[in-house]
């Protein structure tokens, strides 16, 4: 996948453009883009305009990827080109200029899928219908999906946010397509788990990333490629902290060596109990040793 966001010369090849803010890239964006791919072939390419998640959000608004983490999950669709501007730099184009300049101009569109409710120019003033009637007049095809459902339950990303936030994280997954997580360097905390037989590593959650329920998950930690059975703990640490900022601290099982200041994916696999403050350090080692056993047998089932 070749970004494309600073270039400006317009594309020698005709493009089929999925168009959308795809903020989770989960199962119903993935039906936009995907249907884009199987538009493009021969001459024609497939392309994603999209903005920067972080610039597209209201202040105080949550994110389910940030936005390194999007073009990562966007590269693996089988995707041409990525053009991903600060919506800035957009939010005051008519929507008329917006389809003439930059999709037909500078993308060479052919071929153009979005959703229901798809919104762009200044003051969201373009729409699916809209988009529609200039395709016809510009000489591209416009393609417009429903919104995906799942099992009687809307494919989007206001509702995968809200069983994050309950700590509904096996239906989140499904809905996301992939495991809620982070792609985080460990930092350094307090280590007191190696002196419990549990040494941990510790991930800041991202900047405006939603919040899972504070607690502790069965998880997928995945290191050089390789994936481990993990037990993480997403808050404040109750019990031998105050005042911390929320963290994502994983008991990686079966794993022993230094991983400060590494990049680890980790994935939530399911919600084990919610976060507690305990009587004393010992009491939280046994209840540790039980959510290792708790995941451990998880995992076995899954």
């Amino acid at each position: 996948m070749r970004d494309i966001t600073n270039e400006y010369s317009p594309l020698g090849e005709p493009t089929a453009i999925a168009l959308g803010v795809f903020d989770g890239v989960h199962l119903g964006h993935r039906l936009v883009i995907d249907t884009a791919v199987k538009k493009s072939g021969g001459e024609v390419r497939s392309a994603v305009f999209t903005f920067r998640s972080d610039t597209v959000m209201n202040k105080g608004s949550e994110r389910l990827l940030t936005n390194s983490e999007k073009l990562r999950r966007l590269s693996q669709r089988r995707i041409d080109y990525v053009c991903c501007p600060d919506f800035g730099e957009y939010k005051d184009m008519p929507y008329e200029d917006f389809v003439k300049e930059v999709l037909v101009g500078r993308l060479n569109c052919r071929f153009a899928v979005c959703g229901r409710d798809f919104r762009f120019g200044k003051g969201a003033q373009g729409d699916a219908e809209r988009l529609t009637e200039l395709g016809k007049a510009l000489g591209f095809e416009v393609t417009v999906l429903d919104k995906l459902a799942l099992a009687g339950e809307t494919v989007s990303s206001t509702v995968i946010k809200e069983h994050i936030r309950k700590g509904e994280i096996e239906r989140a997954n499904e809905l996301l397509g992939y495991r809620f997580g982070y792609r985080e360097p460990v930092i350094h905390g307090n280590e007191l788990g190696r002196t419990w037989d549990f040494p941990t590593i510790n991930q800041r959650l991202p900047e405006g990333i939603t919040i899972p329920r504070f607690g502790v998950y069965c998880s997928r930690v995945k290191i050089e490629g390789k994936g481990y059975t993990g037990v993480t703990n997403i808050g404040v640490k109750p019990t031998v902290a105050e005042g911390i900022k929320p963290l994502a601290e994983t008991y990686i099982i079966d794993y022993s060596g230094d991983l400060y200041g590494k990049v680890i994916q980790t994935g939530l696999e399911r919600f084990i109990r919610p976060e507690k403050r305990f009587g004393s350090i010992e009491q939280l080692r046994k209840q540790i040793a039980e959510d290792t056993a708790e995941a451990m047998k998880s995992m076995a089932m899954g």
